[in-house]
């Protein structure tokens, strides 16, 4: 599947203040080695660099057109470096101070393991920060499920989707940094977010969780889909005087590693 930078930077201002929640709860100071798995645009890691200057930011993802995006920004800030890799493979090297993985894990099937060997391999002292969405099991996306799993529907897209198990609650999280031996913070946030314009919750989706049915299907497929979901999230999201309010649940989880 193929990321479209310019349409997953449409809601900027609402996909950025999560990642600023996240990271706001890493208290390193001076670290060596950043890392943000899933850096996407690199828009969000250059802040890292920012806040950072004196170490190695790096940000990782597996999009060549996300890391076009991001390239200018390695150019111009000394301290950030982008690398195109799956991050299903990543491993933490030993000089690792920091992980940042911002609305990326869900992407990421058994990540809750994949976590678990980060947080081994990371040395004493290091953090690790991620949140994801959770926002699986509300009606943009059981919608989008349910349409999929119709007579129409369902010999074309058969396995696309997954559902609420796409990631785990704030406990698990916790839970897994807490046996790794890391001093733990797990929360959710709900944020309700006022969107505008015509079908702004399908827009909202197009950037991310409408990419895999768009790549399964044909182009006039995917127009007639598209057309069927739409009329569904009118009436789960109806047009107010002040906009579309999209509620949209995050899970967050930060933690540092015990040193002896």
């Amino acid at each position: 599947m193929k990321w479209d930078p310019a349409k997953y930077a449409e809601f900027g201002d609402y996909r950025n203040r999560p990642f600023f929640d996240l990271t706001a709860r890493i208290h390193a100071e001076g670290p060596a080695h950043v890392v943000d798995l899933g850096c996407g645009p690199g828009n969000l890691t250059a802040t890292l660099a920012e806040r950072w200057p004196d170490g190695r930011v790096v940000g990782v993802d597996s999009s060549a057109e996300m890391l076009a995006q991001a390239a200018p920004l390695a150019a111009k800030i000394p301290a950030l470096a982008f690398e195109q890799a799956d991050i299903a493979a990543w491993m933490p090297a030993p000089v690792t101070d920091v992980v940042v993985s911002n609305a990326a894990l869900q992407w990421v099937p058994g990540h809750q393991d994949l976590m678990r060997k980060w947080l081994e391999a990371l040395r004493p002292g290091a953090w690790f920060a991620m949140q994801v969405p959770g926002n699986f099991n509300a009606p943009s996306h059981a919608l989008m499920r349910e349409l999929a799993a119709s007579d129409r529907w369902a010999s074309k897209l058969d396995g696309v989707l997954r559902g609420g198990e796409t990631v785990g609650e704030p406990g698990d999280y916790l839970g897994i940094l807490l046996d790794a031996g890391f001093a733990a913070d797990a929360w959710e946030t709900s944020y309700q977010q006022v969107l505008h314009g015509q079908d702004p919750v399908l827009a909202w989706v197009r950037g991310t969780a409408l990419r895999p049915v768009m790549g399964a299907l044909s182009e006039d497929d995917a127009k007639r889909f598209e057309s069927e979901y739409a009329a569904a999230l009118r009436d789960a999201y109806p047009q107010g005087v002040h906009g579309t309010v999209f509620p949209f649940r995050r899970i967050f989880a930060v933690g540092r590693k015990a040193v002896g």
